[in-house]
């Protein structure tokens, strides 16, 4: 089934320069870019993000985490692309992901995974669409 999911490389991926093995990963996997943006969250703006977090008490780290440095969110489609995406980024945590996966290859802690994805259809289409408009769906694909 054709899918689409959002991607974000994190404020550490950015900064460590290696956002375009990223995107050469998903492509390799068939994981298509039809949308790609550079941009800074606020605090304002990563709270609103993660609302679905802000009972847990990694909250505050996480989004002060996400509005630290500048991110590249990216649309993604393909075949069973929630799954696939989750599965090339591996476990939350680097240490207890797999070889070959982002977060191993890149992630240095729990809290610096390098990648974030969406988990279901419905999460995939509310977090595109914070990202972004419809109309920018269509640019690459």
């Amino acid at each position: 089934m054709l899918e689409r999911t959002l991607a974000i490389i994190k404020p550490d991926g950015v900064k460590a320069k290696v956002v375009g093995e990223i995107i050469r990963r998903y492509e390799q996997d068939s994981l298509n870019p039809i949308a790609i943006r550079s941009t800074r969250l606020t605090k304002e703006q990563a709270e609103k993000f993660y609302y679905i977090h802000r009972e847990r008490p990694f909250y505050g780290d996480l989004t002060s985490f996400m509005s630290s440095g500048p991110i590249v969110v990216l649309a993604l489609e393909g075949e069973n692309a929630i799954l696939r995406h989750r599965d090339l980024m591996g476990a939350t945590n680097p240490v207890e992901a797999a070889e070959g996966t982002l977060r191993k290859a890149f992630g240095a802690s729990l809290d610096c995974n390098v990648v974030h994805g969406s988990d279901a259809p419905e999460t995939a289409l509310e977090e595109i669409s914070f990202f972004f408009k419809d109309e920018d769906l269509t640019l690459f694909g």
